[in-house]
């Protein structure tokens, strides 16, 4: 970092998004100095598809790129190196002129399920676990890869490169075809344990190596800015891209969540639990992810639960115009009203629950077909006992993943929390409940973007390793600590919300039957 009388050094984080592309400039310090973002559509053909152009990712890239460096207005050869994050598992298919050729199969899409099926015959389920770290799955990019070579056979004999978001943005800035391990860990075509690519699972599903890119740490340096780049954007071709890192394995640089007992908690529309671990850990039951992290020789493991700030949203869309007519007229946040709300109702909602698998659910259940339900409800709720039923429902299901981490050995002793729900303190104050220890947030508000300019600092040797920078960089803002109390009274709740799933495991696959 810039010592007195040094010139400072400046960073930048791309985030490439679902929504939108997200291009910070950072200054050595981590403080932020300029920031622009462009959105994208998403396209939806069929039911259960969705896809998007990757050259709308690059037009987004290469405007936000331009529009930070005019922003800030400080010497370009002082812009050292780009750190990429992004949208995990979609798939981007180029061909021999580096011309993509068709839009991409993104991380949601759900058109896969007979690829998988064809993944289990070739392979079993255990292989798959203990080479990959993840049994197949449909938003992976494995499956998407088979299906475009079943149903579009045309475009997958023109294919020579395949890459993910990401990586098609590192391409599409330095001539170079790479990714890195964390985001190549949700391909399911990586040895997860060995960090490279698995020659046995590229032979099952006879999928030529040579499409594949060179696996780097996500700090290791990959290539330099192209000079019809360079002139575009207002940068120099000295500036160095490093790996980088998919969006929860960055957003886990951004929040300091980078040695053992570090975790953190998003409550987005989806909610994830992170876990670091400095050995490899796999669920045999395949019920988390385990994947490389960001952080080179570690790894982390996470949950990832469907419904989470989905759930607040849906109820507040569908029950609460009267909160959202009463924010409008005082000017202020409506979930500042839920909260109000919530505040007023006990820990347990007065015995009511609710099942927040409005999208199915995936940890810990990896079930398409259960759905929401409220149980326990009587003549004493009032619409704020439901809206606390469902914050608590959420912190349940990341309950679900808390306990798993405990049953693979992985120890929390530092929880951090990001997304947007992490702003509730209500939410936060259940978490820290739950899960029995200080629930923490940090200054820094930039997640992934942040963790992308770290690892690219880390690759430039600004910094000398991503942990030291993170002790550098990130700032604790607030720490809730459980009350026992509650703590006491959400464990009776938790254990009953999880023998529901058991009860109605069977009615569910009727429910989807009608």
């Amino acid at each position: 970092m810039a010592g007195k009388g040094e010139k400072m050094r400046y960073l930048i984080g791309i985030d490439i998004g679902t929504s939108a592309t997200k291009t910070v400039l950072f200054d050595s310090q981590g403080t932020v100095i300029a920031s622009a973002s462009q959105s994208y559509p998403l396209y939806q053909p069929e039911n259960g598809w969705a896809q998007q152009r990757p050259e709308d990712w690059r037009d987004a890239v290469l405007a936000t790129l331009k529009a930070v460096v005019e922003e800030a207005a400080i010497p370009a050869d002082q812009i050292e190196g780009i750190g990429l994050s992004g949208q995990m598992h979609g798939l981007v298919m180029l061909d021999e002129k580096g011309e993509v050729l068709r839009p991409s199969i993104i991380w949601c899409d759900q058109r896969t399920g007979e690829e998988v099926e064809d993944m289990l015959r070739l392979m079993p389920r255990e292989r798959w676990i203990q080479i990959t770290a993840n049994p197949p799955l449909t938003g992976w990019t494995a499956a998407k890869i088979l299906w475009v070579r079943k149903h579009e056979p045309e475009v997958y004999v023109r294919c020579r490169h395949i890459l993910l978001p990401k990586d098609y943005i590192r391409y599409v800035l330095t001539g170079v075809f790479a990714t890195e391990v964390s985001d190549a860990s949700g391909m399911q075509l990586l040895d997860v344990p060995g960090r490279c690519w698995s020659d046995e699972v590229l032979e099952t599903l006879s999928i030529d190596k040579a499409l594949l890119g060179r696996v780097y740490e996500s700090c290791e340096v990959t290539g330099q800015l192209l000079p019809e780049v360079a002139a575009k954007t207002g940068l120099t071709c000295a500036v160095k891209v490093v790996g980088g890192a998919g969006d929860n394995a960055a957003a886990a640089i951004g929040t300091g969540v980078v040695r053992d007992g570090d975790a953190f908690t998003t409550i987005g529309t989806s909610g994830v639990v992170f876990a670091h671990s400095s050995a490899v850990a796999i669920d045999p039951a395949g019920r988390v992810h385990t994947c490389c992290c960001a952080v080179p020789g570690a790894w982390h493991i996470m949950g990832v639960t469907q419904g989470a700030g989905l759930s607040l949203k849906w109820f507040k869309d569908q029950f609460c115009q009267d909160l959202v007519q009463k924010a409008g007229e005082q000017g202020v946040d409506v979930y500042d009203l839920i909260n109000e709300a919530v505040s007023r109702v006990p820990a347990g909602s007065d015995r009511l629950l609710y099942l927040p698998y409005l999208m199915g659910e995936r940890t810990p259940h990896l079930d398409p077909d259960c759905r929401g339900v409220f149980f326990g409800l009587s003549a004493i709720h009032t619409k704020a006992h439901l809206l606390r039923a469902v914050m608590e429902g959420v912190a349940y299901s990341l309950g679900d993943c808390d306990q798993i981490l405990k049953e693979m050995g992985i120890s929390v002793s530092r929880m951090m929390a990001c997304g947007g729900g992490a702003k509730s303190p209500h939410w936060r104050q259940m978490l820290a409940d739950l899960y029995r220890c200080p629930v923490k947030t940090v200054e820094q508000a930039e997640g992934p973007a942040l963790g992308a300019a770290i690892l690219a600092g880390v690759g430039c040797k600004i910094y000398p390793s991503v942990e030291e920078a993170c002790d550098c960089l990130i700032r604790e803002k607030s720490s809730t600590e459980p009350i026992l109390k509650e703590a006491d009274v959400y464990a009776a709740c938790h254990s009953l919300y999880q023998k529901l799933y058991q009860s109605l495991k069977e009615d569910y696959k009727l429910l989807a039957r009608l």
